[in-house]
């Protein structure tokens, strides 16, 4: 950096001790400079925006293929200072008014404070990872004539709500049947009948499988359980998928020629990723796949797919205590979210919008009183944002329907 403007940094107040924001908060924070002597600066902005990337790379013979696709959701920009010379005046009526401040700044740390407000529409989950990301991004850009513009970022941990009109369809209970007749090595049947409560469960949550297990084979068989992630990114009609074990259990062995009724307790990890579901270039979907290992034999299997919300979305479930690290250290976040958000605040003209609807859609819901406020009042500066009623949209299709997704050639059927 050159010796006139000796630091430029950006950074934002957290809204809630967890550090995470949702739709209708208001991100407010500030702008550090700090200059050696006298200096004249063209413009000084701050920009706001939210986005989704995806890319990756393959091999085809001799030939290198870059598959890429972005998704922009928002960009506001706010002017500090602005230039008065500049010909497109129309980029100062595309965020709330500020006050700004003269071109010419004087020798020492000046610190000029911004807001804005997070669009109440529906907008995914922050996420990181190797092939795509999810981010949401707030962006300081000093421009000096003659000089190459100088800018410092931050990203801010964003959480999405869960539509209150689809609570009800992940409390409808599941259920899955599997038999197999036992060939060459072994002989008999073996069979298994499997239940879930429901589909949708918390960070934090017991998920709690039912199984009624007939093993008539000659074997001694175990019933295994398994969950795992679905990372599927999307670009040019091209899929790329990653999967990920997140909890492998295994129960106990059940001997020939006996009949058992198994139930295991599965507890999702505080810290788990909660799927995504609202992107359309960027997945992430979360399996229980329950399978019965036998030796010298293919093992039978059921699957159920499930959801993962952040803790207190689901009713019935109190969210766990705040707490640091929470949320997205396996995709290296550095602002891990930890959901234990605080009580509401009493003013809503003052703070914006309380309860903007989850995932952007419908006013809120009575079991929102019953487990507490899980939007926090945004703690900035600015007037409250309109209500805006979008219509409701359903959830992606699980995989294999209407033939969304393209074969999974290179995994075999272990993560289908």
């Amino acid at each position: 950096m050159s010796s006139t403007v000796k630091k430029l940094e950006i950074t934002y107040n957290p809204v809630n001790p967890s550090n995470v924001f949702a739709c209708g908060d208001t991100v407010a924070g500030q702008v550090s400079l700090e200059v050696a002597k006298d200096c004249q600066i063209n413009s000084l902005l701050v920009k706001f925006k939210g986005k989704a990337e995806v890319m990756w790379t393959e091999r085809h013979g001799k030939t290198t293929v870059v598959y890429s696709s972005k998704d922009k959701y928002f960009s506001y920009k706010q002017y500090i200072i602005i230039d008065k010379h500049a010909h497109d005046r129309e980029d100062l009526l595309v965020t709330q008014t500020a006050e700004t401040y003269p071109n010419v700044v004087a020798p020492g740390i000046h610190v000029y404070p911004f807001s804005f407000q997070i669009p109440v529409q529906d907008l995914p989950s922050s996420f990181e990872g190797g092939t795509g990301k999810i981010r949401y991004l707030l962006e300081a850009r000093l421009s000096r004539s003659m000089r190459i513009d100088k800018t410092d970022s931050t990203t801010l941990n964003f959480m999405s709500k869960t539509d209150p009109n689809m609570i009800s369809t992940f409390m409808v209970p599941q259920h899955e049947s599997k038999d197999k007749k036992m060939h060459v090595f072994n002989s008999g049947t073996v069979a298994m009948d499997v239940n879930l409560e429901k589909s949708a469960f918390s960070q934090g949550e017991r998920i709690k499988v039912l199984a009624s297990i007939t093993n008539n084979s000659s074997r001694a068989i175990k019933p295994k359980f398994l969950i795992y992630a679905k990372h599927s990114f999307f670009a040019r009609g091209k899929r790329r998928l990653h999967s990920q074990e997140l909890i492998k259990e295994v129960g106990a062995p059940i001997p020939p020629s006996s009949s058992e009724k198994v139930t295991q307790v599965i507890t999702i990890p505080h810290d788990a990723v909660p799927s995504i579901l609202n992107c359309s270039i960027l997945k992430k979907e979360h399996r229980l796949k329950v399978y019965l290992d036998i030796k010298y034999s293919s093992d039978p299997e059921v699957k159920f797919d499930i959801v993962i919300l952040p803790a207190g979305q689901v009713p019935g479930v109190a969210p766990p205590p705040a707490a640091a690290g929470f949320g997205f250290e396996p995709f290296g976040t550095q602002n891990p979210p930890a959901w234990g958000l605080g009580p509401p605040q009493p003013s809503a003209e003052a703070f914006g919008n309380q309860n903007p609807p989850a995932w952007g859609f419908g006013p809120p819901q009575p079991w929102e009183e019953a487990f507490g406020n899980q939007n926090p009042p945004a703690r900035g500066i600015g007037p409250p944002q309109p209500s805006s009623e979008p219509q409701p949209s359903d959830p992606p299709p699980s995989y294999g329907a209407h033939a969304m997704y393209p074969p999974l050639k290179d995994f075999g059927n272990k993560y289908q």
